[in-house]
């Protein structure tokens, strides 16, 4: 190996712990629920400047995202939360600068950390830091022309860095299933995980709203880190709005509204 090789590896392992100790600090002061976590949402045109979705991101303002917010306290409230006000959420400029494309679903290791590298290192140069980020999810939704039968890129949520790509269809009709999504994607930044099987499917009992009902189903609401409602063992479907999602046990364990000894 030439010295150059090695002090290059130097350096990126340098990067990689500097950027691992942060995001870990951030994530910290993030789950202590302290103080409301700052979510700013910034809109994009993610269907190279339709004008269908341009004239949808201008008309939108802050009522429409204002059921994440309500949903967040209400929830937290069933887990007696020490703050009132989990989240402060609110519209942030028009984004014109595309994120980098992220990886499809099936993704090799190094395929996502490079891309959470990049991705990363775009939001940190177009929303730059210029206050404290440990309580501030920044959320990019990228819009999209609402076609029959057409299938969006999978959204992501980081639980390091506090940021996280939503993908969205441009229609009113659209927002509360919009909002949910947001809601699941951001929910990851500060530790949830998904609550699903690989075709998609709620898993039991992480992934049902009550686990204890009975008979068992049909269920009537979602876990919101699985996102879809039980009908029968191996159906469901998308919850219409957040009003039918709840935070679980274990999902309020892993975003620290619960201890590991409570249930």
């Amino acid at each position: 190996m030439t010295l150059f090789k090695a002090i290059r590896i130097l350096i990126l392992l340098l990067v990689f712990a500097a950027v691992a100790f942060y995001a870990k600090s951030q994530k910290l002061k993030a789950r202590s629920w302290a103080a409301p976590l700052e979510v700013v949402i910034y809109p994009i045109n993610g269907d190279n400047n339709s004008p269908v979705v341009n004239e949808y991101i201008n008309e939108l303002d802050e009522s429409v995202f204002a059921p994440i917010d309500r949903f967040i306290r209400q929830q937290a409230q069933r887990y007696q939360l020490i703050t009132s006000r989990p989240l402060a959420s609110h519209l942030g400029p028009v984004m014109t600068i595309q994120p980098p494309a992220s990886p499809p679903p099936g993704s090799n290791m190094a395929a996502i950390l490079w891309w959470s590298m990049q991705f990363r290192y775009w939001v940190y140069k177009n929303t730059p830091d210029d206050e404290s980020n440990h309580h501030r999810i920044r959320v990019f939704v990228l819009y999209h022309e609402p076609h029959e039968g057409r299938k969006l890129q999978h959204s992501l949520g980081l639980d390091k860095g506090l940021v996280a790509v939503v993908h969205a269809f441009a229609a009113i009709d659209q927002d509360q299933q919009n909002n949910i999504v947001i809601a699941h994607e951001l929910l990851h930044t500060v530790g949830a995980t998904d609550k699903y099987a690989a075709n998609g499917e709620p898993v039991f009992p992480a992934g049902y709203a009550d686990r204890e009902q009975s008979p068992l189903y049909p269920q009537d609401q979602a876990e919101i880190m699985a996102v879809r409602i039980p009908l029968s063992e191996g159906t469901s479907r998308m919850a219409e709005s957040l009003d039918a999602c709840v935070i679980g046990t274990e999902t309020a364990r892993e975003i620290n509204w619960l201890s590991s000894n409570d249930s």
